[in-house]
């Protein structure tokens, strides 16, 4: 079951509830929260005229998401790090549909010895994914792991705003975890910073691998405290 439209789009989902729908001119974004206790978000895209579909994060309970990708099929799944939440379902959604899987570079092989799945292909900063007449741009952003990345998906040249998956990069409030490691924080923040808030506009949409999305207007007067508070 599906819920919202572009209008009333809010990006909250609650494991068990129902996913939510934004269909943007060129593609549709469902979001769905899966696991009780770790509430990690999947994302379904849609290409609108092809109807191709990507999965970002494959991170459990592989019955949801399947149903959510119905009859379409699936060419790509995107895993944005190599934290075993973010990727639970990867076998059982690759064995169902035999989507092609990728990774950064530097998580690649991480998720592979986790899961047993190969990954077809590793990307890093600048590279491009498709998914149907829709193209993500990668932006690796290092330090959550050493290979995590974001996807942008830039309506900008329609008229639209930026849409970014941030995987567990950047959410509201803060960026990801470092894990009391100093040098890993610094090249975060360092990277969130430059790539992203440095790069992209206000209105720009920001969609994570856990909770509620949020826009970078609205974190953006808050980096110098994240920095300030290491964390």
């Amino acid at each position: 079951m599906t819920a919202s439209d572009e209008a009333e789009y809010t990006g909250d989902v609650t494991p068990g509830g129902p996913a939510a729908v934004r269909d943007l001119p060129a593609m549709s974004i469902t979001k769905v929260a899966v696991d009780e206790k770790m509430a990690n978000n999947a994302y379904l895209l849609c290409c609108r005229r092809t109807g191709e579909q990507l999965l970002v994060d494959a991170a459990d309970e592989p019955g949801v998401l399947l149903e959510l990708v119905g009859d379409g099929g699936l060419t790509t799944v995107v895993t944005t790090h190599q934290h075993w939440d973010h990727h639970r379902a990867l076998a059982d959604v690759v064995a169902a549909t035999g989507a092609e899987v990728v990774a950064g570079e530097p998580d690649a092989a991480a998720i592979t010895e986790q899961t047993g799945v190969p990954v077809a292909r590793t990307v890093t900063d600048g590279d491009t994914i498709t998914v149907g007449d829709c193209t993500l741009e990668v932006i690796r952003v290092t330090g959550h792991t050493p290979g995590s990345i974001c996807l942008l998906f830039d309506e900008r040249p329609t008229g639209g705003v930026p849409h970014l998956f941030t995987g567990d990069s950047l959410f509201p409030g803060g960026v990801g975890g470092t894990f009391g490691d100093d040098d890993a924080f610094t090249n975060l923040i360092d990277d969130v910073e430059r790539k992203i808030f440095g790069r992209l506009p206000d209105e720009t949409w920001f969609y994570p691998g856990h909770g509620k999305d949020s826009t970078l207007g609205a974190e953006r007067p808050h980096l110098a405290e994240w920095r300030d508070r290491g964390w």
